[in-house]
C-alpha cells in the first residue's frame, strides 16, 4: 500500500481507521493522562476540522475495551485493565438545527437505541429525565459507571448565532440536558465534551465547578493537530514525494508546508501545530492548496467585525486574557474571541507579567480565507487571482510602477456597486489593507515610527511604499504628513527605493479621488 493510500482524509472513526491500516498519529498518551486523573469532567475546545471527533472516537473504543485496535500504540503498553465500560457517545454535529424541534428528534433517536440496549423500563416524556434514567440504568445493568462523550456539544448554539429565539431555546434545552452530569454524578466514570466555544452563560460550566477545561492546558496543548516532530515522524515519505513533485529539496518542502498550514498554538508553552485536515490533503495531493477554507467560513465573523467598525490590523495583532478567550457571550460577542475560537486567530506568545496572550493569524491558508470573506464587506467584488485589475495592482507595485498601480487601484474602487458604501476613514483603511494583502503584497497598517504611525506600509524585494490615506481631505495633505513626520526615516539604512504616496478618497464619489507620488 502506498503511503498516500493511508491518509485518512475525512475519517473520524478510530475503529475504521485502524482496521484499514490508515495513518494514525498516536495521541493515546493523552488518554493515559485522562484516565489517571482524578477529574470526572473534561472539556476541550478546538477549531473545526482539527481532530476533536477522532480523539473522542478513540476514547470511545478505549473505554469499550477494544484493545486490538490499540496494538502498537502508547496506551497498549500501560497497566490499563481493558475492562469495558458502558459508553454513551452523543454526536451533535449531525444536523444544522435550523428549527427548534430538530434537537428533540436527534436525541429521541439516540435515546431509543440506548433504552433498548440497556433495557430501560421507565421511559419519561422529558428528554432530560430520559437521559438521567439511561445513565442510571446503564450503570446498574453493567455494574460499571458510565462514560459520556459528547462531540460538538455546542453545535445547536453555533448554528443559531443570528437567531435569538432559536439560540435561547437551545441554550435552555442543552442546559437541562447537561445538568444530569451533576445530578447523576454517582453513576458517571467520565464526561468528555468537545466544541468550538465555551459559552459563558450555559449552565453546564457554572453547575460543574470542577470541570477540567483543558483547552489552554500546557499538558494537553498537542492533543489535536500535528506537531513539527510528528510531521517528520509520520509524513517523511509524503514530504519527499511532495518535494520531488515541486522540484525543491526536503527542507524547502517542510518550510512551504509550515508557511501554509502550521502556526497554531493552544497554550502558554504549546508547540506550533499544523492543521491536520489541510496537511493530510496536501500530502495526499502533493500540492499546496487552501483546503481548510473550502470547508466553510462563518460569515458571522465578518458581520461582527463590520458592526463594530474594527481596525482590522489591530484585531489581527491583538492582546487578550485567557478568561476573555474562554468565555463567549453571544448577546455581546467579542470579535477577537470569535476569531480565536473559530481558528482565524491563534496564540503567538504569552506575557507572564501582564497575563495576556498575543494573538495573530496562524498561517497563509487562514489569512487568505479570512481576507476573502471580509473583502465583500468593504468593497463589492472579491479580487480573485486572475482578475485583471488586481493583477495590474500587484504587478506594478512589484515592478516599481506606483502610478500604474494607483490607476488600477482607482479603477478597482470605481467598480464598487452603488449599494455598497465605504462610509468612514476606518472602512477605507480596512478595504485598502485587505485588498493589498489578498493580492499577495506584504502589507502593514498603522506601522509605528518615532513620530507617528504610517497608514499603509508595503514592502517588496526591491521597493518600499509609504502610503498615507485621507478621507475627504487632499492627497497633498496626505503627502505633507509623510514628510513632516519623516516616516521614511525608519528605512534610511535600507537599500531599496522608497516611494511616498498620498491618497485621497472622496465620500461623495465613493472612489479614490487623487494621489501624489514622491
Amino acid at each position: 500500500m502506498e503511503d498516500k493510500d493511508r491518509y485518512p482524509i475525512g475519517q473520524q472513526d478510530f475503529k475504521i481507521l485502524r482496521e484499514r491500516d490508515a495513518l494514525y498519529v498516536d495521541k493515546t498518551p493523552f488518554i493515559h493522562k485522562i484516565v489517571r486523573s482524578q477529574t470526572q469532567y473534561f472539556f476541550l475546545a478546538r477549531p473545526r476540522r482539527f481532530g476533536k471527533s477522532l480523539f473522542l472516537s478513540t476514547l470511545r473504543y478505549f473505554f469499550e475495551g477494544q484493545r486490538y485496535l490499540f496494538n502498537g500504540l502508547f496506551v497498549d503498553s500501560t497497566d490499563w485493565k481493558w475492562q469495558p465500560y458502558p459508553v454513551l457517545y452523543l454526536d451533535l454535529n449531525t444536523d444544522r438545527y435550523a428549527d427548534q424541534g430538530v434537537l428533540d428528534g436527534v436525541l429521541d433517536n439516540i435515546f431509543r437505541e440506548w433504552e433498548e440496549k440497556y433495557e430501560v423500563r421507565e421511559i419519561a416524556q422529558n428528554l432530560s429525565t430520559r437521559f438521567r434514567n439511561i445513565i442510571k440504568t446503564a450503570h446498574e445493568k453493567t455494574g460499571r459507571q458510565v462514560v459520556i462523550l459528547i462531540d460538538e456539544y455546542d453545535k445547536p448554539l453555533v448554528g443559531n448565532l443570528n437567531s435569538d429565539a432559536n439560540f435561547g431555546h437551545y441554550r435552555a434545552k442543552l442546559a437541562s440536558l447537561y445538568s444530569n452530569f451533576k445530578s447523576a454524578a454517582e453513576h458517571i466514570r467520565l464526561v468528555f465534551l468537545t466544541g468550538v466555544s465555551r459559552f459563558s452563560k450555559l449552565s453546564v460550566f457554572s453547575d460543574l465547578n470542577n470541570i477540567n477545561d483543558i483547552t489552554f492546558d500546557n499538558d494537553f496543548a498537542d492533543i489535536c493537530g500535528i506537531t513539527s516532530s510528528e510531521l517528520l515522524v509520520y509524513f517523511q515519505s509524503g514530504i519527499e514525494t511532495f518535494a520531488k513533485k515541486e522540484k525543491i529539496d526536503f527542507g524547502e518542502a517542510v518550510r512551504l508546508l509550515k508557511t501554509h498550514y502550521d502556526g497554531y498554538r493552544f497554550a502558554e508553552e504549546g508547540s506550533d501545530i499544523f492543521n491536520p485536515w489541510s496537511l493530510l490533503n496536501a500530502m495526499d495531493k502533493s500540492k499546496i492548496e487552501y483546503f481548510w477554507n473550502d470547508t466553510g467560513i462563518p460569515t458571522i465573523l465578518a458581520d461582527a467585525l463590520k458592526r463594530i467598525n474594527a481596525n482590522l490590523q489591530d484585531t489581527f495583532d491583538s492582546y487578550c486574557s485567557e478568561d476573555d478567550l474562554k468565555r463567549l457571550d453571544l448577546l455581546n460577542p467579542s470579535p477577537i474571541a470569535l476569531l480565536y475560537q473559530t481558528g482565524y486567530l491563534t496564540i503567538k506568545n504569552y506575557d507572564r507579567l501582564s497575563g495576556e496572550y498575543r494573538l495573530g493569524i496562524p498561517n497563509m491558508e487562514v489569512k487568505r480565507g479570512l481576507f476573502r470573506v471580509l473583502v465583500p464587506y468593504y468593497v463589492s467584488t472579491i479580487p480573485i487571482p486572475g482578475n485583471r485589475l488586481t493583477d495590474d495592482i500587484a504587478r506594478n507595485f512589484l515592478h516599481g510602477n506606483p502610478q500604474k498601480a494607483m490607476r488600477a487601484m482607482q479603477a478597482y474602487f470605481a467598480g464598487i456597486d452603488y449599494g455598497m458604501r465605504i462610509e468612514s476613514e476606518n472602512n477605507f483603511h480596512n478595504a485598502f489593507y485587505l485588498l493589498m494583502n489578498l493580492i499577495g503584497l506584504k502589507t502593514k497598517t498603522e506601522s509605528h515610527t518615532s513620530s507617528g504611525r504610517i497608514d499603509i506600509e508595503v514592502q517588496t524585494p526591491e521597493f518600499i511604499y509609504i502610503i498615507e490615506l485621507k478621507y475627504d481631505h487632499s492627497a497633498e495633505e496626505a503627502l505633507r504628513q509623510i514628510d513632516e513626520k519623516n516616516y521614511a526615516r525608519k528605512f534610511q539604512t535600507d537599500s531599496r527605493k522608497i516611494f511616498k504616496i498620498g491618497v485621497a478618497f472622496s465620500s461623495k464619489t465613493r472612489c479614490i479621488e487623487e494621489w501624489i507620488i514622491s
